[in-house]
């Protein structure tokens, strides 16, 4: 984003994030800064809020004769490249230099040329702030600036060029959203942010193409790391609801998405709840030459209704020991009338020394220093018309009968038991027996050596039925 556009963008939203306001040299007098009033004080940081940015006008500056509430109106930025903002009220609350609240309302930002934006909003309110006119440039944002709560009602924002960024490409959109809400803002972190009501369009020309978007609801909490890089950020938790996306390229849907990513308690997961992937729509939108191909993937997934419904549920827990600790973890995963896995996972493990279960998974960027205590891995594949409806496309397309492909899958599968050992012919025999109609479950159980690391493990998976006993069963 230009750096101008930005700077303007940020100042419509929360006039949040320059320099402390000095007293403008236009609208100085022979008093003091700790002797002028609050319309003076409030009319000089303003100004010199946008000092080196452009020009600024101010209809009039009044204080309230009741209660502490200072306001300036019709407030008018021109920028130097053409960018305009207008506020039709800027309206701070309580003591001037600790204020209760500042509400900017009637927000207007345009910004011309070939990247233009366009942004409005009803209210902008801010909660506690620790200052009555907040800093604007990002980069030189003080630690110490935050406030206590952020709320902004009926946002709407439209964006041309590359304004929308590298995911819509060279294109156009528009984004509307009811309301928003933030808690315990700082220039590092947030406590919570919330979104409702959320509607977009664009058009553009990346991988997804043009189309709409909404979501009723998202929420995320213990958002951290955000004046460091991307890989420092952290998030404690994050909800999602309704969320509907209908582009060119991409058409799905999603009920509900919650995950803990906090594991200070010693517990997280997620669930994932009917997310819908409408792959007629995509494939048909598809290359050309990539049709076939994608179809015939489609049919075995959905038995040609060309619609998949994925369902996910995961979570994890520590428990905590003198001499090790447990890790203990559950994953089920169901795909429409595909395929359904399930995963119950028992792992005593020790921890480098002095190292905490929740020190160590909020530092984790390998498993190197983890030793595994030996444990259990439990997993089941369920067949819910995948496996079944395989013979018939995998002959088809090989022009051999159902019952020939059978046959080459079974001897396939025994050789594979010759070169890796009869665990893993089990494994695809149990594969076969499903296609053929002769099983509908193939239980794999794992148990895992003591004094093994899951890096080297997860290095070589062919040598892991020498190192671990496999059992595997259909039914």
């Amino acid at each position: 984003m230009h750096s101008m556009t930005r700077q303007a963008l940020l100042a419509a939203l929360s006039l949040s994030i320059s320099l402390p306001a000095l007293a403008d040299e236009q609208g100085s007098t022979e008093r003091g800064p700790t002797e002028r009033g609050p319309t003076e004080r409030l009319e000089a940081d303003l100004r010199a809020l946008f000092a080196d940015e452009g020009t600024l006008a101010i209809g009039e500056v009044e204080e309230a004769l009741i209660r502490d509430r200072v306001t300036a109106h019709d407030l008018h930025f021109a920028g130097p490249d053409g960018q305009q903002l207008w506020l039709d009220r800027y309206v701070v609350s309580g003591d001037y230099d600790r204020p209760d609240e500042v509400r900017i309302e009637g927000i207007r930002l345009e910004t011309p040329g070939r990247e233009q934006s366009r942004l409005a909003a009803e209210t902008l309110l801010l909660d506690a702030p620790s200052r009555a006119v907040l800093p604007l440039h990002e980069e030189t944002w003080p630690a110490d600036v935050t406030f206590e709560g952020l709320s902004v009602e009926a946002l709407v924002a439209e964006f041309a060029g590359q304004e929308l960024g590298s995911e819509f490409g060279e294109g156009r959109g528009q984004i509307a959203i009811e309301r928003l809400q933030a808690a315990g803002v700082s220039r590092d972190a947030l406590d919570a942010l919330e979104v409702s009501g959320v509607k977009g369009k664009a058009a553009g020309d990346d991988e997804f193409g043009s189309g709409t978007f909404s979501l009723a609801f998202a929420r995320v909490e213990g958002l951290r790391g955000l004046a460091g890089t991307e890989e420092d950020r952290e998030l404690d938790r994050l909800e999602v609801r309704d969320l509907a996306i209908d582009f060119d390229r991409l058409v799905a849907s999603l009920s509900s998405l919650e995950a803990d990513g906090d594991m200070t308690d010693g517990e997280g997961g997620f669930r994932l709840e009917a997310l819908d992937l409408d792959l007629a729509r995509m494939i048909a939108l598809a290359p050309e030459a990539e049709r076939t191909r994608l179809r015939m993937l489609s049919n075995v997934l959905t038995d040609g209704s060309g619609r998949l419904r994925i369902d996910a549920d995961s979570s994890g827990r520590w428990e905590s020991g003198e001499a090790a600790s447990r890790l203990l973890g559950e994953l089920t995963l169901t795909a429409g009338e595909a395929f359904g896995w399930a995963l119950d996972a028992d792992l005593p493990v020790r921890l480098p020394e002095g190292v905490t279960p929740a020190d160590f998974l909020a530092g984790m960027e390998s498993l190197e220093e983890l030793t595994l205590l030996g444990g259990r891995i439990d997993a089941t594949l369920t067949d819910l018309g995948l496996f079944e409806r395989l013979p018939t496309i995998m002959a088809a397309s090989q022009g051999v009968s159902e019952a020939e492909f059978l046959a080459q899958a079974r001897t396939q599968a025994q050789g594979f038991g010759m070169m890796l050992g009869p665990e893993i012919e089990a494994l695809f025999s149990g594969m076969v027996a499903m296609m053929a109609g002769e099983a509908s479950e193939l239980a794999i159980a794992l148990t895992l050596p003591a004094e093994s690391e899951l890096e080297a493990l997860s290095a070589d998976p062919l040598a892991l039925p020498e190192r671990l006993e496999m059992r595997v069963e259909s039914r």
